[in-house]
């Protein structure tokens, strides 16, 4: 078991979503907070509510995960501000929204460097300290599309397939040298966040009908709240679960890429993947 009261956790994409409800559960239940963003204005919020009603220590940290020596220093001044520090959640993403002609190679990188190369650089950045507490907890965030790879996700999927890779991999790695370091990567379905409408668009993405197929879709599919999603993680911290699914779409997509790993896309494109418009149109 992971405790969870007394705890302090770092948390990255803290400001917004899925991020800042773990934070405010965190504190509910006696953890302290070191809470990481880009969006200054949106920690500093987020630290008040928490502050409204807990008394429980907070440090906040302007971070952008995309560049490693900022990862560093996050690193550095969380443990310097709690010296207990024993979670550390890696939170914080960002969409792409076009097909792979449609995206170019500077777009897929600057996803990777959040999605994929903020959780490697923040882990390694983390995992020394970790490594020397009694007991400690690292939490990945993948995706259902770390799982599922459906069509307009080339650069999300395989940044989210590439994070659930690292993670079970350095999971066995640290049984296999017995270290106090669990590990649990993450895969959300649909969460009721702004992820879909804060997404930049591929440079060959030119209507904007796209967008708002992409946004209703998502909203049509997307029924767990972020309060949810954070109450099903913290009871994955809590545990020590190696593989967080969140949501009854990512377990229905779960288990339907089990049955049928080659062709689950086509069963997910007639009773998922639609509009609302679509599927009456349909009906």
């Amino acid at each position: 078991m992971t405790a969870i009261p007394g705890a302090a956790v770092a948390i990255t994409g803290a400001a917004s979503g899925i991020g800042r409800a773990l934070a405010i559960e965190l504190a509910a239940r006696g953890a302290d907070l070191a809470l990481a963003d880009r969006d200054e204005a949106g920690l500093q919020t987020a630290a008040t509510e928490i502050a409204a009603t807990s008394r429980r220590k907070i440090s906040l940290h302007r971070v952008d995960v995309s560049e490693p020596e900022a990862i560093t220093a996050f690193a550095r001044e969380a443990i310097a501000a709690h010296p207990a520090l024993s979670i550390v959640i890696n939170n914080a993403g960002v969409a792409l929204l076009g097909q792979f002609h449609e995206i170019d190679q500077a777009q897929i990188e600057w996803l990777f460097n959040i999605n994929f190369w903020g959780v490697v650089h923040s882990t390694r950045a983390f995992l020394p300290h970790l490594a020397s507490q009694p007991a400690a907890h690292i939490v990945n965030l993948s995706s259902i599309f770390g799982i599922v790879a459906p069509p307009g996700q080339t650069a999300y999927s395989a940044a989210k397939f590439a994070v659930r890779g690292f993670s079970e991999s350095l999971r066995h790695e640290l049984q296999m040298a017995k270290s106090p370091v669990r590990l649990s990567v993450v895969h959300p379905g649909g969460i009721k966040t702004n992820i879909v409408r804060n997404s930049r668009a591929g440079s060959g993405v030119t209507d904007n009908e796209r967008r708002a197929q992409s946004i209703e879709r998502f909203d049509a599919i997307a029924q767990t709240s972020p309060k949810d999603a954070a109450l099903r993680i913290i009871k994955g911290i809590e545990k020590n679960e190696p593989r967080i699914l969140i949501g009854g779409d990512a377990r229905f997509m779960d288990i339907l890429q089990r049955f049928r790993p080659g062709t689950y896309w086509n069963m997910m494109a007639k009773h998922v993947w639609k509009t609302p418009k679509e599927a009456n149109k349909d009906g």
